[in-house]
């Protein structure tokens, strides 16, 4: 049988990191580009290598996302039920939990993203318990 838990925190961190992408692209970065691919225009704030690095790691927690994502599918499977009690999924657990305190007290609570990130947390702690 499969890890329903697992596999509900792997979707939910998919579409996490869809939308963070998509969202910052249409909020944030769509008007930091001058010309070409990757934003370049930090206004009198930023340098361009300031706001080339500040897109990556906005796309870094997105890939990061599916990359925790891919691991729960693997551990949500039957096959790998020994590695389901195993620090894997209790790290991956903890470390969107901190990831979520982080967007909370950073953003006093108002960027949703530390509700998604706590809920996977949250998804994942449960599975290693079943």
């Amino acid at each position: 049988t499969m890890n329903i838990y697992f596999l509900a925190a792997a979707l939910l961190l998919i579409l996490i990191g869809l939308v963070h992408s998509v969202l910052g692209e249409w909020l944030i970065f769509r008007r930091m580009r001058k010309e070409g691919f990757i934003p370049t225009n930090g206004g009198e704030l930023l340098r361009e290598p300031h706001v080339r690095i500040i897109w990556a790691t906005w796309h870094l927690v997105s890939v990061l996302g599916w990359g925790i994502a891919t691991v729960l599918l693997w551990l949500a499977q039957a096959a790998q039920a020994p590695l389901a009690q195993s620090l894997i999924p209790q790290t991956l657990s903890a470390t969107l939990a901190a990831s979520s305190a982080l967007v909370l007290i950073s953003t006093k609570g108002k960027h949703p993203g530390w509700i998604g990130l706590l809920v996977a947390a949250g998804l994942i702690w449960a599975g290693v318990a079943a």
